[in-house]
């Protein structure tokens, strides 16, 4: 057949615009947005379901935290799924395809180990398991199983593989614990490192793994260092979550990570000596509405600390050190670290020790932040505790 200029020209042309459509077409996987879990907790269940179905649309998985687990390895629910309450929240995550995936918690590293280190015990707690996840059609089932004996680390990874099996094709979701690395843990790195979780196997029998990359409090000794100058005793730095990431990330898949975040603050009496904020002891945890009562009673102002967190410091109404309120700030101290520079300044004049109080929390800016770390890493997304009707509400503008 003869080929004509006019024809080669016409096929010329439909090949260019093939090859620029595929340059210039959209990833699929960039398409992909970052999913979205919240954790429900039964002692705020009312508030929690009210703001989890405001937002239903933000949402891709509800974490009712209601089961926990006695000694001998009986499951047992704290609220009644036929109120009417958690009947609604059901409908609603229902009808906007938003997945109910509860928690069963269990806090007793002595009898996590008595149970699943017992195969008959074992097989009885996953068979418990089960008919939970059987009666109510759940979607799937979250595991939270805190202070765990380095030795029941074989134990529990065999739990999980049986607990999988069980589900079907339901979903395991894993909820772990922040794992700082050693060199920033230990000022010398012991030889043998014993873990209590073995991230290469949850990575095998676990569908989603689920960090808790909060609380950090002062567990990061490198940052201690860096972040000298000011009190230092944060929820979550944005570095350390990095930190914690960067070694989770060497044994378990990016896209099955949901980077857990925080939405209260803790409060902390500073004890100040000459030169330095010597210790920290906890008073309380508190949520948004609180903290922001108490920044308005105390005059005192919102900052930001070098991690990226919302911070306020005062002291108390009921402290003998009340009158250094009224004290002039020292020039150069970063907003939000008020009442701590003027302890500090009366403790180098008076050569003597005195508590100051700081509130630490992840707001919705700080949340923002996390979010950025989600995408950078390429996270399957993030999960949020607590959805108790007192987070930010500054945090949901964020979300998709």
């Amino acid at each position: 057949m003869k080929i004509t200029t006019a024809s080669y020209l016409n096929w010329l042309f439909l090949a260019l615009i093939a090859v620029l459509g595929y340059l210039f077409a959209p990833s699929q996987a960039a398409a992909a947005e970052p999913k979205v879990a919240g954790w429900i907790p039964y002692w705020a269940a009312e508030a929690g379901i009210e703001s989890a179905i405001e937002n239903i649309d933000k949402l891709d998985t509800i974490h009712p935290f209601v089961y926990e687990v006695t000694a001998n390895g009986t499951l047992v629910n704290k609220v009644d799924f036929d109120d009417s309450e958690w009947e609604d929240l059901f409908e609603a995550a229902e009808e906007n395809d938003v997945e109910i995936i509860p928690t069963v918690a269990w806090f007793d590293g002595a009898a996590i180990h008595n149970t699943l280190s017992n195969k008959s015990k074992r097989k009885k707690h996953v068979a418990a398991i089960e008919k939970e996840f059987d009666r109510y059609d759940f979607d799937g089932i979250d595991i939270d199983y805190e202070g765990k004996k380095a030795d029941t680390i074989d134990d529990f990874s065999t739990f999980l593989k049986e607990l999988n099996k069980a589900l079907g094709k339901g979903t395991l979701t894993c909820t772990v614990e922040a794992r700082t690395p050693a060199d920033s843990l230990y000022r010398d790195v012991p030889k043998n490192i014993k873990y209590a979780n073995d991230y290469d196997k949850m990575n095998e029998y676990c569908d989603r793994i689920e960090i808790m990359a909060y609380d950090q409090q002062r567990a990061d000794l490198k940052l201690n260092d860096k972040r000298r100058g000011v009190p230092y005793m944060p929820v979550a730095d944005e570095e350390w979550v990095e930190k914690v990431l960067d070694l989770a990330v060497e044994d378990i898949d990016e896209d099955k990570i949901m980077l857990g975040v925080a939405t209260y603050g803790r409060a902390w009496d500073v004890t100040v000596a000459p030169e330095w904020y010597k210790d920290y002891t906890k008073v309380a945890t508190l949520n948004n509405p609180r903290i922001q009562e108490l920044s308005k009673i105390y005059k005192a102002p919102i900052g930001r600390t070098a991690g990226g967190e919302a911070i306020i410091s005062y002291f108390p109404e009921d402290s003998v050190y009340k009158v250094f309120n009224a004290l002039p700030t020292p020039t150069g101290t970063p907003k939000g670290y008020e009442a701590a520079a003027k302890a500090l300044l009366v403790a180098n004049m008076a050569k003597i020790e005195l508590p100051v109080r700081i509130v630490v929390w992840d707001d919705a800016e700080a949340m923002e932040d996390k979010l950025d770390i989600v995408e950078k890493y390429n996270l399957r997304g993030t999960s949020i505790f607590k959805i108790d009707g007192e987070e930010d509400p500054g945090i949901w503008k964020l979300l998709k």
